[in-house]
């Protein structure tokens, strides 16, 4: 037998299989086994495994400069790529600060609009609203902004408590008879009663995901909620920030996905997708208004990490964009999404703990329930959520199991986000691997 790992695993007591080799869609373990990669692991890898464009870009990039600190110099890598990215912008004159992963993009954000209010001399301005069931980060500041309630308890009382509101999230929130645009105004207003509650001159931003993921297993907002939230920050001068981590990047549909929710945030962070699993890579881009208040006031943005601008991945991240744009993957990914909704609902809709199937793009969720009827969770000991994960991998399947406990209310989820470049028969691939999945924890 061989000697134990010196790893210091997540998952402390388990094991697992090693990773040799992947290509397109698939990823391949040291026994020769094949996994189709329906998740991008976790909502990263949009253009698959080994792309040959991006992987010769970040070669080429790595032959010419790797690194070089940009505390002391700026790359081409970085200026090409946040142009991009300002110009995809809705609205004209954004920057762009590249950071290594989502938790340092959100914390770039906090800091961000901390230090905006201090230049505009409201310094009293600190508090970030967030939803409940939200993540945001694992950093103790994202942590903290985070709703995410089973990853907040292991955490105990070192998290700072900031105000959180319900998110808009219809599948269990809605009242019967409630119409949708009615819904989304009902849910959106919750967040001008906690800011009257808590004192507008004391919050900085409210952040929410336009489409959240981990946590919920894909809930879209209901039309006009966004649009009502923007309202509600404009009147009580209180910035928006709008966490794409992972619905950004293409993944449902649009290359930002608050354009499918028609207003536009202060400040966006981005990652996961945006480097395609090929180098660690993040942004946070700020409006144009942002910027100027630290260009006029002359005070900089005090704030740094290592690998910011990082020139290898930039130079990725920008093949992976360029990639995304110039094969249209975007029509590819609505069009590919909408078979994939079709395809889950002929096959599963009528399964009795299958509670709702949604989302976006390629950004799909279907939610587990007990009892359809009610939306009763699954009780804890039956540990359906670890049973997905596990018998998933056993029938070389990689999706996103989730979900949240009896405690919390929620159901089991799995979160589906299959690569860009994915064609219909992987998606009945996945849906038959699914069928034989479900038939083994719910019905075996």
């Amino acid at each position: 037998m061989s000697d134990p790992s010196s790893v210091f695993y997540r998952g402390v007591t388990q094991s697992y299989p090693t990773a040799v080799k992947s290509a397109g869609l698939y990823v391949y373990d040291e026994t020769g086994k094949r996994y189709l990669d329906m998740s991008g692991g976790a909502a990263v890898s949009c253009l698959g495994h080994s792309h040959p464009r991006v992987m010769q870009a970040l070669c080429d990039q790595i032959q010419t400069m790797a690194f070089a600190h940009t505390a002391f110099f700026t790359n081409a890598p970085q200026e090409k790529l946040a142009q991009t990215l300002a110009e995809k912008f809705t609205e004209p004159g954004a920057k762009v600060y590249f950071t290594s992963g989502g938790s340092e993009a959100n914390e770039t954000a906090f800091k961000l609009v901390w230090q905006y209010w201090r230049a505009k001399g409201q310094p009293a301005k600190k508090k970030i609203i967030s939803r409940v069931h939200s993540y945001h980060g694992n950093t103790l500041g994202t942590l903290s902004a985070s709703g995410n309630l089973p990853r907040r308890r292991v955490m105990g009382d070192v998290l700072i408590e900031w105000p959180r509101i319900e998110p808009c999230y219809a599948y269990r929130l809605q009242d019967d008879g409630e119409s949708a645009e009615g819904y989304a105004l009902r849910a959106a207003n919750a967040l001008q009663s906690m800011i009257e509650r808590e004192g507008a001159d004391t919050i900085a931003a409210f952040i929410a995901e336009p489409v959240v993921g981990a946590s919920l297993g894909v809930v879209s907002a209901a039309p006009g909620y966004f649009k009502r939230i923007r309202e509600i920050c404009d009147e009580n001068d209180i910035l928006l920030i709008a966490d794409e981590i992972m619905c950004g990047t293409g993944r449902t549909g649009t290359f930002f996905a608050h354009e499918q929710e028609e207003f536009i945030p202060d400040v966006v962070t981005l990652a996961k997708g945006i480097g395609g699993g090929y180098q660690p890579l993040a942004a946070t881009l700020a409006r144009r208004h942002m910027h100027e208040t630290f260009v006029e006031t002359g005070r900089g943005f005090n704030h740094g990490h290592t690998y910011v601008g990082h020139a290898s991945a930039c130079a990725a991240g920008l093949a992976v964009v360029q990639t995304i744009e110039e094969e249209g993957l975007l029509d590819h990914v609505k069009a590919l999404g909408a078979y994939l909704q079709a395809g889950l609902v002929a096959a599963f809709a009528d399964r009795p703990y299958v509670g709702d199937i949604r989302g976006r793009g390629l950004f799909r969720g279907l939610e587990f329930v007990a009892d359809k009827q009610s939306k009763t969770p699954f009780p804890d000991a039956m540990k359906i959520t670890g049973q997905l994960k596990q018998v998933s991998m056993e029938h070389s399947l990689i999706c996103y199991p989730g979900g949240g406990s009896e405690r919390d209310n929620l159901g089991s989820h799995i979160l589906l986000a299959p690569p860009f470049i994915a064609q219909k028969e992987h998606i009945d691939e996945l849906i038959e691997k699914l069928s034989a999945i479900f038939d083994d924890v719910f019905d075996g």
